[in-house]
């Protein structure tokens, strides 16, 4: 199900047969090093990861990761959403993307309109963000995008310390 659309991007619902670009995706070093390592190894896994996660989300809530993929040929790019940790006080947005499409202002796109999408049509009242402290690119896109740094902590399912950032809509 398409949810959003940019100039350059389209952000759909995931599905199984997105699960050979995930795995992909997450076995990325920088996803490990960024995000950490999840542990899914076969598309199976992936498949199921994809069902259990921002699939069931999705029929829970309303929103979850979609898949951003380039309108003029349906690559897939990466993950770009929102996403409710119980640990938070509020909804987060969570992107990556494969490193071939670092630098072309994708995520830039993707975030921006995901931020708007939570403000204006899930009508959040404010947005939350994790980052990895090392995670420079990231810590840019994020301030861009108006979130300020609130304090780094450890918080669960991530090792070491993570920056937590918010922005009030």
């Amino acid at each position: 199900m398409l949810i959003l659309s940019t100039e350059r991007l389209n952000l759909r619902t995931v599905q199984a047969g997105d699960a050979p670009f995930y795995l992909e995706l997450i076995n990325d070093p920088s996803w490990i090093a960024n995000i950490g390592d999840r542990g899914i190894r076969t598309v199976e896994a992936a498949r199921t990861a994809l069902l259990e996660g921002p699939v069931a989300m999705q029929l829970r809530l309303g929103y979850s990761l979609y898949l951003a993929e380039r309108r003029s040929d349906g690559a897939p790019l990466g993950l770009c959403g929102l996403l409710k940790r119980d640990f938070l006080p509020g909804i987060d947005i969570g992107y990556a993307l494969a490193p071939r499409y670092w630098g072309c202002g994708y995520a830039r796109e993707a975030a921006g309109a995901v931020l708007a999408y939570a403000r204006d049509t899930l009508k959040q009242p404010c947005l939350m963000a994790i980052t990895h402290p090392d995670n420079q690119v990231s810590i840019a896109l994020l301030e861009d995008l108006g979130l300020q740094f609130i304090e780094r902590k450890s918080l669960p399912g991530y090792e070491g310390s993570s920056n937590l950032y918010r922005l009030d809509f």
